[in-house]
């Protein structure tokens, strides 16, 4: 059976993923080897085989990781005893602050996603669409109690700010004049003077 711990004690599947999340960013997932993640992890290729059956099933969870914190942390913004404007500020801003604490994952994903099966693309689809559809449950909310302006359908709501986050890799940089915050506040302050009445 394969160790879950490597000789520092660091959990053997942490290891891998640190290593191919560092490989895929900076190589780049068809330029990475299985070889290449196993020997930079410090492991066998049957300790990866053990853990991910696939370079595939790293790739997957790089990604799904993000996405199960994002959810749960909107989920407990949704059920919060709030007014919805401050739910929805709270849930918007919170998953640009997320995404910029976990910038090379999403971006390798979004780089790589392509090469996902199709059941594991189909699947990272509906992980995606749920936490969406969570989210435009929010704007729906606010519109329904007059909160919101109607004018503007949700899902097009949904689709500018994620277009926003989703872009988030291609120019942000730690060093730059922003902090994560400060980029999550105007993106946030803009969603919610869209939705003005």
């Amino acid at each position: 059976m394969a160790r879950t711990t490597d000789g520092d004690g660091s959990p053997v599947p942490q290891r891998l993923l640190a290593a191919a999340t560092r490989l895929f960013a900076e190589r780049g997932y068809d330029r990475t080897s299985v070889q290449d993640i196993v020997e930079a992890a410090g492991v066998t290729k049957g300790a990866l085989y053990h853990y991910f059956g696939s370079k595939d099933d790293l790739l997957h969870e790089i990604y799904g990781r993000v996405l199960r914190l994002q959810q749960e942390r909107l989920d407990a913004f949704a059920d919060a005893d709030a007014p919805v404007e401050q739910r929805l500020r709270d849930a918007a801003a919170d998953v640009v602050v997320t995404t910029i604490d976990n910038l090379d994952d999403a971006s390798i994903f979004w780089r790589s996603m392509h090469h996902l099966s199709p059941e594991k693309h189909k699947q990272v689809r509906a992980e995606r669409r749920r936490y969406h559809e969570r989210f435009r449950a929010l704007i729906e909310e606010g519109q329904e109690n007059g909160v919101f302006s109607t004018a503007t359908p949700a899902d097009l709501v949904v689709d500018y700010h994620f277009g926003s986050v989703h872009h988030l890799s291609t120019w942000y940089r730690p060093a730059g004049p922003m902090t994560p915050h400060q980029v999550a506040d105007h993106l946030a302050d803009l969603l919610l003077r869209a939705l003005r009445p």
